[in-house]
């Protein structure tokens, strides 16, 4: 009777362990399988990060070349500006004769009994019943309507920034007299120059006083 508990016991026992064993390798399995299941979440996230870094890149390199973009048009317009503020025109005798094809045409006002430089002449007109007398340099002329009147060959040397030379021409200016108007004479300008110039830069050899519109 003894043997028989004793063997019962045992066996029970043994079921006890073999449950045991069992739990604890259940537990084995579970903990595998939630340590795979957090690294390939971790994986996962990464990858997304990764992603997101990726399309925040182009983003962020595209918005730096707008703002050097933005920032070289900017100094331009600066460079731009300051060049044109530091524009200078000096104008000597020519010493040396020279062919001149290109011609501007201007339609032009002198105000009357008013001293005006054209670059390095100096011009003074006043009206006397159907004539205009044109002073230019102490030189006098009478002038009437369709009658010409001509500054001779000058020399134009076109600066920037005080030492950047932009054009260095010769010029001549033949005006025709085309009547006045309340102390206002009307001229038709012709500007003969030894190269094609600007007209931004042309005007720069007339002075504010006068009013030159483009023909």
């Amino acid at each position: 009777m003894d043997d028989l508990t004793s063997r019962d016991d045992e066996k029970g026992r043994e079921l006890a362990r073999e449950q045991g064993r069992q739990e604890e390798q259940k537990l084995q399995l579970e903990r595998e399988k939630a340590t795979e299941k957090g690294r390939k979440q971790g994986l996962d996230e990464e990858r997304a990060r990764t992603k997101a870094n990726d399309r925040e890149k182009p983003t962020g390199g595209w918005g730096m070349g707008i703002k050097i973009i933005v920032s070289l048009v900017i100094l331009a317009i600066i460079v731009a500006i300051i060049a044109l503020l530091t524009l200078s025109v000096s104008v000597t005798n020519a010493s040396t004769s020279y062919a001149m094809p290109f011609t501007t045409n201007y339609a032009v006002t002198f105000p009357e009994g008013q001293s005006i430089a054209i670059g390095n002449s100096h011009m003074t007109v006043l009206s006397y019943q159907n004539e205009l007398i044109s002073d230019i340099d102490g030189n006098r002329q009478k002038l009437v309507i369709g009658e010409d009147r001509v500054i001779s060959e000058r020399r134009a040397v076109i600066t920037t920034f005080g030492v950047i030379k932009l054009m260095d021409i010769n010029f001549q200016i033949n005006l025709k007299y085309k009547g006045d108007r309340d102390n206002v004479a009307y001229f038709d300008m012709a500007i003969h120059t030894s190269q094609q110039v600007p007209d931004a830069l042309l005007k720069q050899l007339l002075p504010a006083e006068i009013n030159a519109q483009p023909m």
